[in-house]
C-alpha cells in the first residue's frame, strides 16, 4: 500500500517539475515577445501605419500563430519528435523579436511580427501536448493554470522593462534590441529541458484504451465553435494601444505598463481559473465570456480608470483563452491526437481572431461604437454555447 501511494506522489512531483521547467522558458520567452507587442501598434504607427493596418497585422499574426498549428499539431503526432518541433518553433518566436531593431519601414516591421506568431505555431501544439502529460496527475486546469501563471510574470515583466527603455530613451529599436536577452536565456532553460526529460509522454500512465485513436468527439465542435466567437470579439492590444495613442487618453510611457497590469492580472487569475475549471468543468467559462463583453466599451469609450478596469478583466479573459480552454481540449481527446486537436483546435481559433481583429480595425476607422458593438455582441454570443459544451464535457 506504502509503495502504491508513494508512485502518484512521485509522479505528480516528477509532473510539476516539469510543467515548472517548461513554465521559465514561457516566462522568459513572454518578456522577449510580450515586450515587445507591447510597443507594436505605436512602432507601426510611428512608421506611418493606419489603425486598419495595425488591426489588420496584428490579426494576420494572430492567425498564422493559431491556424498554421494546424499543420504543425499534425506533423507532431505523426513524427513523434515533439521536442524538435517545438525547439525549432522557440528559436522562430524568439529571435524574430530584436531583428525589429532593424525594420526600416511598416512593411518589414510587420513581417518579423508575423514571423514571431509563426514561431509560435511552430512550437505550441507540440508543447501543449508535451504539458498535457504531465497534466495527467496534476489536474488538468491546476496544470495548465500554472504555466499561464509563470508564462505571465514574463507577460508582466517583459513591458515593463520596455517601459524602462522608452522612459530612459524615448527609443522603440532600442527596447527590441535588448530583448535578446531574454530570448537567450528561454533558449537555455528549453535546452535543459529537453535533457532532463527526452519523453514526456511517460508522465501520463495511460491506459491501453486511453492511447487509441479514438477520432474527435461532437462536443469538441461545439467548443470551438464558442472558443471562435471568443476570439473573434476578444480585442487584440495593438489596436487599443494604437487607440490610446492617437487620443492622447495615454501617455506613451503609461501604454506598456497598462500592458504590464494586464499580464498580472492574468498571472493571478490563471492560478484561480485552472483550479476552478477542475472543480467545476468549463461552466466558469460562461462568467468569464459575460465579463469579457464589458472589455471593449470600457477600453475604447472610457476615461484612465475605466481604460484600467476594461484591462483587468481583458487580463482575465486572457487567463481563461490560455488556461481553461487549452485544459478542456486536452480533457476530450485521447493521448494520441492531441497534437492534432490542439492545432486544429487553434487553427478554427486563430483564424476566427484574425477576422475579428481585422473587422475591428476597420470599425475603428468608421465608428468606435460600430468596434464596440461588433466585441460585445461576439463574446455574448459565445456564453448560450459554452453553457451547452459545460453540460456534456467534464473535467
Amino acid at each position: 500500500m506504502a509503495d502504491s501511494d508513494t508512485q502518484p506522489n512521485n509522479s505528480r512531483q516528477t509532473a510539476l517539475k516539469f510543467v515548472v521547467l517548461v513554465g521559465v522558458v514561457s516566462l522568459f520567452s513572454d518578456i522577449t515577445y510580450e515586450g515587445a507587442r507591447s510597443i507594436h501598434g505605436p512602432f507601426l504607427a510611428l512608421l506611418g501605419a493606419s489603425a486598419a493596418t495595425v488591426g489588420v497585422v496584428a490579426g494576420l499574426g494572430e492567425m498564422v500563430a493559431y491556424a498554421l498549428r494546424l499543420v504543425f499539431g499534425y506533423l507532431s503526432d505523426r513524427t513523434g519528435r515533439y521536442w524538435t518541433i517545438t525547439i525549432a518553433g522557440y528559436i522562430l518566436n524568439l529571435f524574430a523579436v530584436p531583428a525589429l531593431a532593424l525594420a526600416g519601414n511598416w512593411p518589414m516591421a510587420a513581417a518579423l511580427m508575423v514571423a514571431e506568431r509563426l514561431g509560435k505555431a511552430v512550437r505550441s501544439p507540440s508543447r501543449d501536448a508535451m504539458l498535457s502529460h504531465a497534466s495527467h496527475h496534476m489536474g488538468r486546469g491546476w496544470a495548465f493554470g500554472l504555466h499561464e501563471a509563470l508564462d505571465q510574470i514574463g507577460a508582466v515583466t517583459g513591458p515593463l522593462v520596455v517601459a524602462a527603455v522608452m522612459y530612459m530613451k524615448s527609443d522603440y529599436r532600442a527596447s527590441y534590441a535588448l530583448l535578446i536577452v531574454p530570448a537567450l536565456m528561454a533558449m537555455l532553460v528549453l535546452l535543459a529541458a529537453r535533457w532532463l526529460y527526452p519523453t514526456p509522454r511517460d508522465l501520463e500512465d495511460a491506459s491501453p484504451h486511453q492511447l487509441e485513436s479514438q477520432g474527435i468527439p461532437r462536443v469538441f465542435w461545439l467548443y470551438l465553435g464558442a472558443s471562435a466567437l471568443i476570439a473573434a470579439g476578444f480585442a487584440d492590444y495593438p489596436l487599443a494601444a494604437y487607440h490610446f495613442q492617437k487620443t492622447g487618453l495615454i501617455n506613451e510611457t503609461w501604454i506598456p505598463i497598462l500592458y504590464s497590469v494586464a499580464m498580472g492580472v492574468d498571472a493571478l487569475a490563471a492560478l484561480w481559473l485552472g483550479r476552478s475549471y477542475d472543480r467545476k468543468g468549463l461552466s466558469i467559462m460562461v462568467g468569464v465570456a459575460l465579463l469579457s463583453a464589458l472589455v471593449a466599451p470600457l477600453v475604447f469609450l472610457g476615461g484612465f480608470w475605466l481604460v484600467l478596469a476594461g484591462m483587468i478583466l481583458w487580463g482575465v479573459g486572457m487567463a481563461a483563452q490560455e488556461s481553461v480552454m487549452r485544459a478542456a481540449v486536452a480533457g476530450m481527446i485521447p493521448a494520441d491526437k492531441r497534437g492534432s486537436a490542439y492545432g486544429l483546435f487553434s487553427a478554427g481559433y486563430g483564424v476566427a481572431w484574425f477576422l475579428g481583429s481585422a473587422i475591428m480595425g476597420f470599425l475603428y476607422d468608421w465608428s468606435v461604437m460600430a468596434l464596440v458593438a461588433f466585441s460585445v455582441a461576439m463574446q455574448l454570443l459565445s456564453a448560450p454555447l459554452l453553457l451547452m459544451v459545460s453540460r456534456r464535457a467534464r473535467p
